[in-house]
């Protein structure tokens, strides 16, 4: 096969690059664009007719995009392959009306996004990151990447109990972050992120904003074969389906029998009900367009979604040394072994047996190691956009990662080879 990917760090390297540069959902959807549009891929408007021509398009809306290359003569009833993730992850966000404090300290209000490890947002130095919306309708990005706000933990003296029984937080009242001194004044904090967005605070209408460590991604370990950064969960997928799918733009068309697409969702962290998020109508609504956009019918689209296949990729569960027992016992993933084939027989993962067989035979393409993940009886399984995607548009889906440990913490830790394996395993997947 065919691909620019190449086997060295040089893939992880980028992956460091693309988490600092994607401290929010926002920013991580303007950043894969900019790179496929470095690819030759152009974005169309939802709201603009489109054409049939072929190439590379995508669509951003909020914090997802769809990214989809169309090769030279495709047919209309053309079946797609999709790599699908998710662009959210768990943190802290800020509250519609975000000025508090008490005994002379200035504080934000804000929420828990999602199914957080609170304790890792403690005592930490935190940018604040996200969007604005202005008064004439347009958005703007905003990342302040340095040290503004610290969730400062209760010292030792004052909760002997922390150790041996220990840390207990409440979510309302211990998570709000300090960042400054004096009194709390209604409008400070939206003034001081309009100053450093260069635009009028009376112009700010509104705001999706995140505080986000500052700390940057690192190679760790005795022969640095570990990568610990934030947003792992799920921006690794994000970057990988990135590079899979630039890399298959760039083949000949005749190697392509099926349209390669990129899925990136908004809100899996907190079920995928949005208009951004996986439960949503903006992947079918993309597919079924291309569709039409190339002269075909209900008829073509049925027999094109017939055809088509979903990797659903997202983090998996790496077996912990000091925790095995919390594992299945028969199904230990471990870091650097390839891309896990994540599987439940509740469906809280879409992988069947004949996913089984096109995950393994990409990976075998791509000359790629894999390994299966399976939960523990006895403990509960998350779930993914995979079962959301394959009941929403009727296509096969297949539940894919790579494994990590410190899942949904605000640092997470994985294999610095896997991401690399992950995406040269979708490039094979996508070119078919």
């Amino acid at each position: 096969m065919s691909s620019s990917l190449r086997f060295d760090r040089g893939h992880t390297d980028d992956l460091m690059a693309f988490l600092m540069a994607s401290p929010s959902p926002y920013h991580a959807v303007a950043t894969a664009a900019e790179r496929l549009e470095k690819a030759g891929f152009r974005q169309v408007e939802e709201t603009a007719a489109w054409d049939g021509t072929s190439g590379g398009k995508y669509v951003l809306r909020g914090g997802a995009i769809v990214a989809w290359y169309v090769p030279e003569g495709a047919a209309a009833h053309t079946p797609y392959r999709i790599v699908g993730a998710h662009t959210d992850s768990p943190n802290l966000r800020v509250k519609p009306l975000p000025d508090t404090g008490a005994y002379g300290w200035r504080q934000v209000a804000v929420e828990i996004y999602g199914g957080t490890l609170l304790n890792t947002w403690l005592d930490r130095d935190l940018g604040l990151a996200g969007r604005i919306s202005l008064r004439d309708g347009t958005h703007r990005l905003v990342n302040i990447d340095r040290p503004l706000l610290r969730v400062p933990q209760l010292a030792v003296h004052l909760d002997r109990s922390a150790n041996p029984d220990g840390l207990k937080l409440d979510r309302q009242k211990h998570m709000q972050p300090i960042w400054g001194l004096g009194d709390v004044e209604e409008g400070d904090l939206i003034r001081f992120v309009a100053e450093e967005s260069g635009v009028d605070a009376e112009d700010v209408t509104g705001w999706d904003l995140m505080p986000h460590p500052v700390e940057p991604p690192a190679y760790l370990g005795r022969d640095r074969e570990l990568l610990a950064g934030p947003r792992m969960d799920n921006l690794l997928s994000v970057h990988s389906a990135t590079a899979a799918l630039a890399a298959v733009a760039g083949q000949p068309d005749t190697e392509l029998p099926y349209i390669p697409v990129m899925a990136a969702f908004d809100h899996e962290e907190n079920g995928s009900q949005s208009d951004t998020g996986a439960d949503g109508p903006l992947l079918g609504t993309v597919l079924e367009r291309s569709v039409f956009a190339r002269s075909g019918t209900y008829e073509d689209r049925a027999r094109a979604f017939a055809g088509t296949v979903c990797l659903s990729s997202d983090t998996g569960h790496a077996v912990h040394p000091n925790y095995a027992e919390r594992h299945d016992p028969t199904h230990h993933p471990v870091v650097n072994g390839g891309p896990i084939l994540k599987v439940n027989v509740n469906m809280r993962y879409a992988t069947d047996g004949s996913g089984r067989a096109v995950f393994a035979a990409a990976c075998q393409k791509a000359d790629v190691p894999w390994q299966t993940f399976v939960s523990n009886n006895s403990m509960p399984c998350g779930t993914t956009i995979g079962p959301i995607t394959a009941a929403r548009h009727g296509i096969q889906t297949v539940d894919i990662g790579v494994a990590i440990l410190s899942m949904h913490s605000a640092r997470e830790l994985c294999g610095a080879d896997d991401p690399y394996l992950l995406a040269n395993a979708m490039t094979a997947f996508l070119v078919g």
